[in-house]
Formats: structure tokens, C-alpha cells, sequence
């Protein structure tokens, strides 16, 4: 682990500068910018409440202000759905530069992963935006929000590196993905509640990782409260444990890169 931080701070600016253009191109030639990071998700949170709420009307009964439910799940998981997405090819497309000089390969998925991380910051603004719109009591338990945005960023590293890693032996990985994503998604309680779910069936999304990060942020941001020292230990542990086997997995295989890209 020491190696690994004295490689990464070698490399921070590198790493600062590649996060840069990669946010610098996105919204290349766009007239709003930055705007879009806000606006994105505030229009689909629009699209999905009008759907869910007044025109399919299956919203979970236990859901006092379903845009804000919505908004804090979809952060948290279009978060973790854009830095594993972008992460994984990250080595076959870092293949021109990892030929012509030496680079930490790692440093390719990590920052795919923390320009996500960048992006989601913007896009809180439009949840601050919400929370003040919709007049939702806030507490100062708002203040431990970052906890569990850690908590995500720390698994979506090492989950990263796994499928950067078998994304460079197996091309199919990349397929196989797209359809995961989406029913990981719907999976994960971003557009109802626990409680819609059979009783039968709840104890199976807690082996759901996005279902203890997303409850834990809107404990913080919609519920006023502090999750126990058994929600924190089950987010590290779910963390750590991705976070190490990424980088196990990674540290085994970055040597034969080279021949498979």
C-alpha cells in the first residue's frame, strides 16, 4: 500500500490535469457548461416523479416527498453507474500512452472514477436546490453527507479496477455490463422504498452494497438521523472489502496488460 501512495502522489498532478480535460470535454461546446451537471438530474427527477407519482401512481406509501427520495438515490447511483462504466475500458483506451512511457495503469480507471466523483459534487447542487424548493426540514445531521459519498467512492475504486481488469482479457465484459447496470438499478431502492417489496424479499437487497449507501445518505439528508455503528460498520466493510480485492486483482494482472491491448 506504502508503493501505491508514493506512486500516486508522484503522479497527483498528472492525474489532476486528466480529470481537468476530461471535464473540460464534456462540455465542450455546450452553452450551459457546468449548468448541465445541475439541470440533469433535476429533469429527471421531473420526468420520474411526473411518471411515477401522478401518472402510474406506484409510489411506496412510506415516501413523504418522492422528488427528494428519488434525487438522493439517483445520485448516489448514477454516481456509481457512470464511474464503473467509464472505468472499465479506461485501460484499453489508455492503451496509445501505456505503449509510449510508463504510467501507473491503475491511474487510468482511478481518474475515470474520481472525475465521476467531481461531477456528482456539482450535481449535489441540484439536490440543495430541492431540499430548499420543497421546504424540507433540515437538520444538522446534513452535515454527514459526505460520509457515505466516501463510503461510494472507496467502492467504486475498487470495483473499478476489477472490471478494468477483466475488461482487458475478456472484451464481452463491457456488454455484459451495460445489461447489469440496468438491473442493478432496478434493484436498488432508488424509485421505491423497502417497504414495496414482499417481506419475504427484503432481506435479499441487503446484499445489495447501493441499498446500505443509499439509506445511509438519506438518513443523513431527508431523516435526521445518525445512522448506528452498525450501518457505518457494514459500509466499511462493504467498501474495504471491493476497495482491496480491486486492488489485489489489479496488482496481479497489470503486468500482462501489455500483451492483451
Amino acid at each position: 500500500m506504502k508503493a501505491y501512495f508514493d506512486v500516486f502522489k508522484r503522479y497527483k498532478y498528472l492525474l489532476g490535469n486528466l480529470i481537468s480535460r476530461d471535464l473540460k470535454v464534456k462540455y465542450r461546446r455546450s452553452a450551459l457548461g457546468f449548468l448541465w451537471s445541475i439541470l440533469n438530474p433535476l429533469l429527471m427527477m421531473l420526468v420520474v416523479s411526473t411518471v411515477f407519482q401522478h401518472v402510474m401512481k406506484v409510489v411506496s406509501p412510506d415516501i413523504t416527498d418522492f422528488a427528494i427520495f428519488y434525487l438522493t438515490g439517483s445520485l448516489i447511483f448514477n454516481f456509481v453507474s457512470e464511474s464503473t462504466n467509464l472505468a472499465l475500458p479506461s485501460i484499453i483506451m489508455g492503451a496509445p500512452l501505456i505503449k509510449k512511457v510508463y504510467i501507473p495503469k491503475y491511474i487510468f480507471p482511478l481518474e475515470k472514477i474520481l472525475f465521476s466523483f467531481v461531477n456528482m459534487l456539482f450535481s449535489l447542487i441540484a439536490l440543495v436546490i430541492m431540499l430548499i424548493v420543497r421546504q424540507t426540514p433540515i437538520t444538522w445531521t446534513v452535515i454527514l453527507f459526505p460520509i457515505p459519498l466516501i463510503y461510494t467512492l472507496i467502492f467504486c475504486i475498487g470495483l473499478g479496477l476489477i472490471l478494468a481488469t477483466l475488461n482487458v482479457f475478456f472484451r464481452d465484459v463491457a456488454h455484459l455490463y451495460g445489461v447489469f447496470i440496468t438491473a442493478w438499478m432496478y434493484l436498488s431502492p432508488v424509485i421505491y422504498s423497502e417497504s414495496l417489496l414482499p417481506e419475504q424479499i427484503r432481506p435479499i437487497m441487503h446484499f445489495n452494497p447501493l441499498y446500505h449507501f443509499m439509506t445511509y445518505f438519506r438518513n443523513v439528508v431527508m431523516n435526521g438521523v445518525v445512522p448506528d455503528l452498525k450501518a457505518n460498520l457494514i459500509c466499511i466493510s462493504i467498501s474495504v472489502i471491493f476497495f482491496v480485492l480491486g486492488l489485489v486483482v489489479f496488482k496481479k494482472n497489470q503486468d500482462k496488460f501489455i500483451l492483451y491491448i
